[in-house]
């Protein structure tokens, strides 16, 4: 079983910033089911969202625009496998 994160990356003309929606362990279908209701649900602080735009990046990571009655915002939501980890017996300890 793959241990999973759901990413937004914060998109703005001042600076990025990171924040993890999800985590969880499973499989990889269980997983783009927390990518899927991520993209659908996350609003990135909207309080009234009138329309959201989503584009499909890959697989796994979809471009999202929100829109509200006074604002809109943009982030990058993406599906991030743990693929190496120094204190798991089970993976590498590094990428390569």
């Amino acid at each position: 079983m793959a241990r999973w994160i759901v990413l937004a990356s914060k998109l703005d003309a001042e600076a990025s910033s990171y924040r993890t929606l999800a985590e969880l362990d499973g499989s990889v279908e269980e997983a783009m089911t927390a990518l899927r209701k991520a993209v659908n649900t996350y609003d990135r602080g909207v309080s009234k969202v009138v329309r959201r735009e989503v584009f499909k990046c890959s697989d796994r990571s979809y471009f999202v625009r929100i829109h509200g009655r006074l604002t809109e915002r943009e982030c990058l939501i993406q599906l991030c496998e743990l693929v190496a980890d120094t204190a798991a017996a089970d993976l590498p300890d590094t990428v390569g």
